[in-house]
């Protein structure tokens, strides 16, 4: 019977390339900023790596869907590379292959490294499916805003919460998140806001506004694993290890049928539950230092606040106004900034997410540290509200 991968593998090193509007990089030159970081962390030779598996979501700017772009911008000894591509859980994904390749014995040292030039596609959003006759009709007549848009709605009359309470706590969310990137200057975004400004931003689709979408970006993050055994003989004692990996796929029930009613994420709950199961997390609210979910829009992270089972169902739109999941707060989210302050690059933000928390359990996030924070958690969303992919990660301290 499996038994789950709990702290069978260690973060040996990671890496981040700063984000932003990157016309002085390529994809190539941010895989090698995220890489040079992550093997000095790592304190191993590029020789010493086993497999890797690449993440990245748009083949019109990384063009194939090979692992040779970064076996050929990084000159891997010939070795086994996958790319792999899940939506915006992209870059959990790569990392889930590592650790499985290393959980399982087929590698010692593994490599995830995800990366995205969203700024060289043109769009001011994620590029959509539109080549092609049939591919064109993909995701007729919808758009991103206007899809996450309906969540408040149906929040609002699910749990009888007036709209104006809702729009303030999305307010909250994202003055929230921009006094943590305001923090860290590997952010694209780095200018704390108030909520003024959000409540009276242009109107994107009702009822959120300009500061409640994520902006578009470039970026690379990278992490290498192996298994604590092979860390703590190479002197790295003071271990982040993985306690779970898991990953929740629609199976056509949000849009077949009404059972579904549109406030919350059938994927998230389902790999949550999972996740919390195979790291032995009987409760969240009190056992989760610090978390990162995915902020596309800030109606998607306070409907994920209570998909991850921190907040009670209703009730985390007080939590935000009460300042629960603030940096002083007792369970802050996006301390680092988030989707918000970093963008989206696809392939690249499930594992910017892991760089955090990884930084913030090792002590290292400079203004931005917690107190002594001992697990962390990530979530990714990607598609719509109605068929997507949820993946958590949950890592901490070796052994805690």
């Amino acid at each position: 019977m499996a038994t789950g991968i709990k702290d069978k593998v260690a973060i040996l090193g990671m890496g981040c390339s700063k984000f932003g509007e990157r016309w002085d990089a390529d994809a190539e030159d941010l895989i090698v900023e995220a890489y040079e970081e992550c093997l000095n962390d790592a304190g191993v030779d590029t020789s010493q790596i086993d497999a890797a598996w690449f993440s990245t979501a748009i083949e019109e700017v990384h063009v194939g869907k090979s692992g040779l772009p970064l076996s050929m911008a990084l000159r891997l000894p010939n070795i086994p590379v996958t790319r792999v591509e899940n939506y915006c859980a992209s870059g959990t994904e790569s990392f889930r292959g590592a650790v499985y390749a290393v959980a399982s014995g087929a590698a010692d040292i593994a490599l995830a490294c995800g990366v995205e030039k969203l700024k060289d596609t043109g769009y001011g959003g994620l590029p959509q499916r539109s080549r092609g006759a049939v591919n064109s009709m993909y995701w007729a007549n919808a758009s991103a805003p206007g899809s996450f848009a309906q969540l408040a709605t149906a929040y609002s009359a699910k749990h009888g919460v007036e709209m104006e309470e809702i729009k303030r706590a999305m307010a909250q969310i994202s003055v929230k998140s921009h006094e943590n990137g305001a923090k860290n200057p590997k952010a694209h975004l780095q200018k704390a806001i108030d909520i003024d400004t959000v409540l009276n931003a242009p109107m994107v689709a009702a009822p959120l506004g300009l500061f409640d979408c994520c902006g578009v970006s470039d970026g690379a993050a990278a992490a290498i694993v192996t298994t604590p055994e092979i860390a703590k003989s190479m002197g790295k004692h003071d271990l982040v290890s993985v306690k779970a990996l898991q990953l929740a796929v629609s199976n056509g029930q949000e849009s077949s049928h009404n059972s579904w009613d549109g406030s919350y994420f059938v994927t998230t709950r389902k790999a949550a539950e999972r996740a919390y199961k195979e790291a032995g997390i009987e409760k969240p609210r009190e056992e989760i230092s610090m978390f990162e979910c995915h902020d596309c829009f800030s109606v998607t992270e306070l409907v994920t606040m209570e998909d991850l089972y921190i907040s009670e169902e209703g009730e985390a739109w007080q939590d935000v106004l009460d300042g629960f999941y603030n940096a002083d707060g007792q369970v802050p989210c996006q301390i680092d900034g988030g989707l918000k302050c970093f963008g989206h690059p696809i392939g690249a933000s499930g594992l910017r997410m892991l760089y955090e928390m990884y930084n913030q359990v090792l002590g290292r996030a400079g203004d931005r540290q917690l107190n002594d924070p001992t697990i962390g958690m990530t979530h990714n969303l990607g598609g719509f509200p109605h068929q997507n992919v949820s993946s958590i990660a949950i890592v901490g301290r070796h052994g805690v």
